[in-house]
This record gives C-alpha cells, structure tokens and sequence, in this order.
C-alpha cells in the first residue's frame, strides 16, 4: 500500500509543529530541532516540515512505498513516462535510509518516490548543522535522461 508523501519548508518549527498537530489532532512521529513528521493513517499520508533554510512553502511531494517490489513497480511507471528520472539507492536524508526515485512534474514539482530501509540519527550525509537550502529535492532531471546515482553529493540535500 502507497502512502502520499508532502514535505513543507517552514520558517517557525515550534510554531508549525504547533500548527499541524493540531491539524492532525496528533503529535509528530518524529521530531529533530529542525524537522517534523506525521505518519498518519487518516488521511493516510506522510506529511513533513523542516526549518534548514529552503524558501518556505512545498518543498516537493512524493509517494511513499512499502517494499522494493512496489518501489521498482513505481520507477518503472516513472521511466515510460520519458520525462527524466533520477535514481537514489541507499541514499540517507531526513533521518531515514531510503532507495528513491525522483521525477519533475509538468509544472517543476519534484516528485520522490521511494521505500524507506531504516531510520539514522542525522539528516542527511551532508554535516546536519549546515543549512540545506535544497535540501532533498535534486535539480530537476532533465527529460529523457535517466540519472543513476550511487551516494549523495558532499554538498547535496536530502529528505
């Protein structure tokens, strides 16, 4: 089963886990000094905000899958679409482990998909006390090339 991803760059945690918890009438699953989750299953969604600097606002959106079979199911539905896609295997941004693929909508809206492995104790390869203006959304991919990428950048962000 998918679950919607959204992710939120914010300018005041405190006062978006605030926000959204009651939105959500829950507290965050997880919460860093710079980043909040909600894993909530009414609606079924993972809903995430962080304050590392990027412009307020969505910072990209995804789909959230439960086992590698889905997450090839989903790169495959991702590659006919001839619209560019990068791949991220094991790659480690916003306190988890995770194989992804990401894909640019019409519209410039980065779409993540993938399978989250495990979760680790900072967000992202990238030193954790260095703010990531782009932090997990990569540059868009440019149509009909594919982009296999094996570990994150020294200086790239992450989710």
């Amino acid at each position: 089963m998918k679950r919607l991803h959204v992710h939120v760059a914010v300018d005041d945690l405190a006062a978006s886990i605030r926000f959204y918890s009651a939105m959500f009438a829950a507290a965050p699953t997880v919460a860093k000094a710079d980043y909040a989750k909600w894993m909530l299953e009414d609606p079924r969604v993972n809903f995430a905000i962080s304050a590392r600097g990027a412009t307020p606002g969505l910072n990209h959106l995804g789909m959230q899958v439960e086992s590698a079979e889905e997450l090839a199911e989903m790169g495959a539905r991702l590659q006919k679409l001839e619209t560019g896609v990068m791949e991220e295997m094991g790659t480690a941004c916003c306190y988890a482990k995770s194989d992804k693929y990401w894909a640019t909508d019409p519209q410039g809206i980065a779409w993540e998909t993938y399978h989250t492995l495990d979760s680790i104790p900072v967000f992202s390869h990238a030193d954790a006390s260095v703010s990531d203006s782009g932090c997990c959304v990569p540059e868009p991919v440019a149509a009909n090339v594919s982009i296999p990428v094996k570990a994150k950048p020294a200086a790239g962000g992450c989710c």
